[in-house]
């Protein structure tokens, strides 16, 4: 059902590679609520063709940009602004770990790796801001949004470098959100999200196991993408203006959760 909560918005969606991710759904639901916007991805992921999917679907253009690139970023902003205006809204969904991906232990992780992953997953927040920032690109009461994980506050052993990469895109939004918000009553958040069988998260060791104990741990059960991508709406919406520089948890109560019943019940 669609209630018309982004009428008129114009906006930016970073990271939908294919019918699992968030960014995906996010795109979808934010069609279905009104928005128009600029689908955009790392030119590897275009040239698996299933983004053109996506925008024929959403009536949206797809423009290549490298998220860890101030010259893609530049050009794609420009494309932006000259096809909307100022914009509503921006959706931050990119993640990766090289030393996830080569199977490197932390404690024995390549710090090449280790640069290039916490650019693309982190750093590239700051560059997407700083770019939209210079451009005067945003308009008033705009939304910017990353996606990030509970392993930026606890131990999970084999999310890796991952964990540090979301911690410091967790504190970029609160630094930049500052900002943001003091001199273009713009808000930054971010949405810490339940595991979720993303192409990306399915790459983590272990994945299935996270996915199951989060699920017995949480009240409410995982929250799905499709949860999030509802969860990004509202946070695109006028209804959260006055939301900013926060960590937003959707992830059925797993995060205040010490233990819970069915996970206790193994151990007695």
């Amino acid at each position: 059902m669609s209630y018309g909560l982004l009428k008129g918005k114009k906006g930016i969606i970073f990271g939908a590679l294919d019918a699992n991710s968030i960014a995906w759904k996010a795109a979808e639901k934010c069609h279905e609520e009104g928005a128009e916007f600029i689908l955009t991805n790392a030119p590897v992921a275009l040239r698996m063709g299933e983004l053109n999917g996506l925008a024929e679907k959403t009536g949206s253009e797809v423009v290549g940009a490298d998220a860890t690139s101030m010259e893609d970023l530049s050009n794609l902003f420009d494309r932006a602004i000259e096809k909307f205006g100022k914009i509503d809204f921006v959706l931050h969904s990119i993640g990766m770990s090289i030393n996830v991906r080569k199977g490197k232990h932390y404690t024995d992780m390549d710090y090449n790796f280790l640069t290039k992953g916490w650019d693309i997953s982190a750093v590239s927040f700051h560059k997407v801001m700083k770019t939209a920032w210079d451009k005067d690109a945003m308009k008033e009461w705009g939304s910017i949004l990353a996606l990030t994980y509970i392993a930026a506050q606890r131990t999970f052993p084999d999310y890796n470098d991952m964990a540090d990469n979301k911690a410091y895109l967790e504190s970029i939004t609160r630094s930049f959100g500052y900002f943001w918000g003091k001199e273009k009553n713009v808000r930054v958040n971010t949405i810490s999200q339940s595991p979720t069988p993303t192409t990306a998260g399915q790459g983590v060791k272990g994945f299935g196991g996270f996915m199951k104990f989060a699920d017995e741990m949480s009240p409410l059960g995982n929250a799905t993408a499709e949860d999030c991508a509802n969860y990004i709406v509202a946070m695109f919406s006028d209804l959260t203006k006055k939301v900013t520089m926060q960590n937003l948890y959707n992830d059925g109560g797993y995060n205040n959760t010490g233990v819970s019943e069915k996970v206790a019940e193994r151990f007695i």
